[in-house]
């Protein structure tokens, strides 16, 4: 199969490596740079199995720019580009999947088309109606930054979608879903096959509940914390009920990351005429406890705060809407310093923080540091520093 790849991001480059162990695959990026790097066999983003693939394993993958060339032979377009929410329109931006589209349909090509992006409910079937372009299905992710590749060599399960209006394209559905368990290592994969909007709607409520249950557990925390409990204790207590289980049960300073931020807003705004309280309450939740965590820090008086790492997690090079930035903002709304340690970004300051690259100097420079999650490189000024990671996971 000849399948092109819209995009480089954890989505795209990961489905792209996964394809191209058996397939001709060409990834398609609008940066040059990402572009030299993938063909020269480094990865353009943190993932240690991307980085493995990449360097050692044997694959048809080529990046380019030019992506009228990609897919205008092309069996398969995958489009895996940003969606932003976009706060004035309470809606995913979709510009990039229309701009791909604009290339697709200018190629020529006959590819069936499957968007890989996270896009509002009911989209896919509408962009088929305005576009014109029948042959489209949309197959939803469930990846985390950092094991993008993993998590499709081993994935959940795989879901592949066909518009309900459109029976004929349940083979190609059924294709593609070949496709990616072809290049899997994990065997016995379950497989659904629902309508697009469905699948549109799997994705937004399976990021929601993720939210949720990180919503959960940080308000467990806060009511810990101001009533001087041990939230360990709790949290063990609670997670031992095998309905509710020890796992993604880590406090932190708020869920936040590419994905979770947006999606909630956005199942909440497909809410609208649906009654609705707890979606609402997740997204405002979030809120509230980057208020918490922030009232927590100014209470100290610190001159200077230190902001250890704004990435999300360990192992990642990925900080884009990371919660520690709104707790961030609200300490430097009282008039704080504050100073970030981030040893990944290339600027000398950060929304006019003050880069330091220096750990030493950071940690001297700090009164107090805060960190979301923590890291043996603190341990020698831990009385300084304010965080909520009790278990160094998640």
């Amino acid at each position: 199969m000849k399948i092109a790849v819209a995009g480089t991001g954890y989505v795209g480059l990961s489905n792209a490596i996964l394809l191209a162990q058996n397939n001709d695959v060409y990834a398609v990026d609008i940066m040059q740079e990402k572009v030299d790097l993938i063909n020269n066999k480094k990865s353009p983003i943190v993932d240690k199995e991307i980085e493995e693939y990449l360097s050692e394993k044997k694959l048809n993958l080529t990046a380019t720019t030019d992506g009228i060339k990609a897919y205008k032979d092309a069996d398969f377009i995958i489009i895996s580009t940003p969606t932003n929410y976009d706060t004035e329109k309470n809606f995913f931006d979709t510009s990039s999947i229309d701009a791909v589209m604009k290339l697709v349909k200018e190629s020529g090509t006959k590819a069936t088309v499957v968007i890989k992006s996270t896009v509002p409910v009911g989209y896919t079937e509408d962009f088929r109606k305005k576009t014109g372009y029948d042959n489209m299905i949309f197959s939803p992710e469930f990846l985390r930054e950092g094991h993008a590749l993993y998590d499709n060599l081993y994935p959940s399960r795989i879901v592949v979608s066909f518009p309900k209006d459109a029976p004929e394209l349940k083979s190609k559905a059924e294709t593609f879903a070949k496709l990616l368990k072809e290049g899997a290592l994990k065997k016995d994969i379950e497989v659904l096959h629902p309508n697009c909007t469905e699948a549109e709607a799997i994705k937004l409520f399976a990021n929601t509940y993720l939210a949720l249950r990180v919503a959960y557990f940080n308000e467990l925390d806060t009511y810990a914390e101001l009533r001087k409990l041990d939230t360990k204790q709790i949290i063990q207590g609670v997670c031992l009920d095998p309905r509710i289980g020890d796992f993604y049960n880590n406090p932190s300073f708020g869920y936040g990351g590419y994905c979770l931020p947006k999606d909630t807003k956005q199942l909440r705004a497909n809410f609208n005429d649906v009654p609705e309280n707890l979606i609402s309450a997740i997204v405002d939740s979030n809120s509230t406890r980057k208020d918490f965590i922030a009232d927590q820090i100014i209470s100290k008086k610190p001159k200077t705060v230190g902001v250890y790492r704004l990435t999300m997690k360990a192992n990642s090079d990925n900080f884009r809407q990371s919660s520690i930035q709104g707790v961030m903002k609200r300490i430097k709304a009282k008039g704080i310093t504050v100073v970030i340690y981030e040893p990944t970004f290339k600027g000398e300051d950060f929304f006019n923080s003050k880069i330091i690259r220096d750990l030493n100097q950071f940690k001297n420079e700090c009164d107090v540091i805060i960190a979301n999650r923590l890291s043996e490189e603190l341990a020698d000024v831990k009385a300084k520093v304010y965080t909520r990671d009790l278990y160094s996971r998640d």
